[in-house]
């Protein structure tokens, strides 16, 4: 295109250098005419030639001022788009209103109900938790987890905690199963040791007393007990339930309230983590926790993966069609494109700024020519035509005024 341009250039020269040579030798009066033409075609060629040149560098290497502007003013121009793209492109209402009129949740929700790109959004999110896992060195994760879920056990009191807790149980009437259950399994265990009870009352008899003695007493100390034990799981209202059901209350509120009872919680819960085997199991913890993770997402037919995508298609459902959530989650999404823009707008357009001011002059004056070059020599051959145009209007004219 610049040659194409220079040749209308070259091509006005040689018109005006003929026709000179023409008029000059006595040629008719009509070859003023195409002579006025192509002189101001020269000048108009020149003149854009001159313009389009002085965007990108120096018109015959002179140091003329205000040329040369894309290299010179390269900096200036950056922050000029930065500021530009900020102010018309980043404004909080601009980008609200781009991100309501697109109804990105509806579309979003369409394309997630769609069982094969929910398994697809699954299938990227299984990649990213196995690259985030196994990235992960394991002494770091385990140095963590000692860290913050240890020490925070160690740092909060049991006590209050398991008295709020099993005062709630005790509020609901749910221990009453575990009471039954182990009225039955004490009932049982009673019935199923008659020879313990003969043994035990015989070691403990006196020596001069007659086995058929100790005997009499062992079926008679065992026949109360099993009565007992029987009275107990058979009536739920037996004073030694209503015992449990007491000293129960009153352990929930003492874990609670009672500073001797708080602090033998407390030694229990140091015993427990102390013991050797809790530790391995803590050491062990972030090993198991990652293999879990990295076989269930390695596994397409996991159920960890299946809830995944289930719960995909079931919110992009709902997007697609409950409207009232689908105008909430466009509220979050505003909110959050604001929030972004709002505060981070002069961080986003300090990338172009950056990215511009790290360009070479020379480099980014070559890559802009590259882009609109081709435009840019269109205004040296338009320059060329309407000069032309114009010098022969204005010939015409002065010479019907002549």
């Amino acid at each position: 295109m610049k040659l194409v341009a220079t040749g209308f250039l070259v091509g006005a020269t040689v018109v005006f250098l003929a026709t000179h040579w023409w008029l000059s030798r006595g040629g008719p009066g009509w070859v003023g005419y195409v002579k006025a033409a192509a002189e101001a075609g020269m000048v108009g060629a020149l003149a854009d030639w001159f313009a389009v040149t002085a965007l990108f560098r120096r018109p015959l290497g002179l140091p003329i001022p205000h040329t040369a502007i894309i290299p010179t003013k390269k900096d200036q121009i950056g922050d000029s788009l930065g500021d530009f793209v900020g102010s018309n492109f980043l404004a909080e209402e601009v980008v609200r209103d781009k991100l309501h009129r697109t109804e990105l949740p509806r579309r979003i929700g369409g394309w997630l109900a769609e069982p094969a790109n929910a398994e697809r959004v699954t299938a990227e999110l299984a990649t990213a938790v196995r690259g985030a896992v196994t990235v992960l060195r394991d002494e770091d994760v385990q140095e963590v987890v000692e860290q913050v879920v240890v020490r925070q056990l160690m740092s909060q009191q049991w006590g209050p905690p398991l008295g709020k807790v099993l005062e709630g149980v005790l509020a609901d009437g749910t221990h009453h199963r575990l009471v039954d259950l182990v009225c039955d399994r004490a009932y049982d265990w009673v019935r199923a040791n008659h020879d313990l009870v003969m043994r035990v009352v015989a070691d403990h008899a006196p020596t001069w007393s007659p086995r058929f003695v100790d005997a009499m007493i062992a079926d008679k100390v065992f026949s109360e007990v099993l009565a007992f034990a029987w009275a107990v799981k058979t009536d739920p209202e037996h004073p030694m339930r209503k015992a449990v059901d007491k000293f129960l209350v009153e352990f929930a509120h003492d874990l609670q309230h009672d500073p001797a009872t708080i602090d033998r919680a407390e030694s229990i819960k140091h015993q427990f983590v102390e013991h050797p085997d809790v530790q391995r199991l803590i050491g062990k913890a972030w090993t198991t926790i990652k293999t879990m993770i990295l076989d269930a997402a390695a596994d397409p037919s996991s159920a960890l993966r299946r809830r995944v995508a289930e719960g995909l298609a079931g919110l992009g459902q709902r997007l697609h069609t409950d409207a009232e959530f689908r105008a909430k989650f466009d509220g979050w999404l505003e909110d959050a494109a604001g929030y972004v823009v709002r505060h981070y707008r002069k961080e986003i357009t300090t990338l172009i700024t950056d990215t511009v001011a790290r360009w070479d002059a020379q480099e980014t004056s070559r890559k802009v020519e590259l882009q609109v070059g081709r435009d840019l020599q269109f205004i040296r051959i338009n320059g060329t035509v309407v000069g032309s145009l114009a010098g022969l209007v204005i010939y015409a004219v002065s010479q019907m005024i002549t």
